[in-house]
């Protein structure tokens, strides 16, 4: 089994979804033998923007490098992703991301019937923190509501959250929610079964 870990936190450290990812990721690793587990920083070695010469393929090395993360999405059965959120969604970074992994023909076709995901039978794990208390419901969170419709659109439709909310409130705050964050890790085990 094999599982892919991204972080796209500029915090480094002091991330909390940094702290979270690591610790989904820790359980995975400690509940799964042999699992393989590939690391991709978003932060610390971004993925450019997509651009005209990307689309047109005109340099072999851009394209290499997109084909390389591209893979190791497609081959991955769990997905890891630390989103921290800035101003109501996505780091930049993370969309780059998700703008070499959404291609058509791979992950997705569009068909008679409308768009087909071809990127089914994984299972992403959000580590989703936020500085204050924005669920979907106030309208104000655009992280979850996004990443369901952008991994559903690719086929992925088991997709779990892991959420740290109002963690600039205050220190109390902080503690308290990073906790109950870390009791809510999902086990591994039924997909692993």
């Amino acid at each position: 089994m094999k599982l892919l870990h991204l972080d796209s936190s500029i915090l480094g450290q002091q991330s909390a979804s940094r702290e979270l990812g690591a610790a989904i990721v820790a359980r995975w690793q400690a509940e799964v033998p042999g699992l393989e587990i590939a690391y991709r920083d978003l932060a610390s070695d971004p993925i450019p923007h997509l651009d005209a010469s990307d689309l047109a393929k005109s340099d072999p090395t851009a394209a290499a490098r997109a084909e390389r993360v591209l893979r190791d999405f497609l081959e991955a059965d769990v997905v890891v992703i630390g989103a921290p959120m800035y101003n109501f969604s996505i780091p930049s970074s993370l969309k780059a991301w998700i703008d070499r992994v959404a291609v058509a023909g791979r992950t997705f076709r569009y068909t008679a019937e409308g768009p087909e995901g071809l990127a089914g039978g994984k299972k992403i794990i959000v580590a989703s923190t936020r500085g204050g208390f924005h669920d979907a419901a106030s309208g104000r969170d655009f992280v979850e509501p996004y990443l369901r419709f952008v991994f559903g659109f690719l086929g992925v439709t088991d997709i779990e959250f892991v959420t740290a909310s109002g963690l600039s409130i205050s220190a109390e705050q902080r503690s308290e929610s990073m906790q109950t964050a870390h009791a809510a890790i999902p086990a591994p085990l039924a997909l692993a079964a």
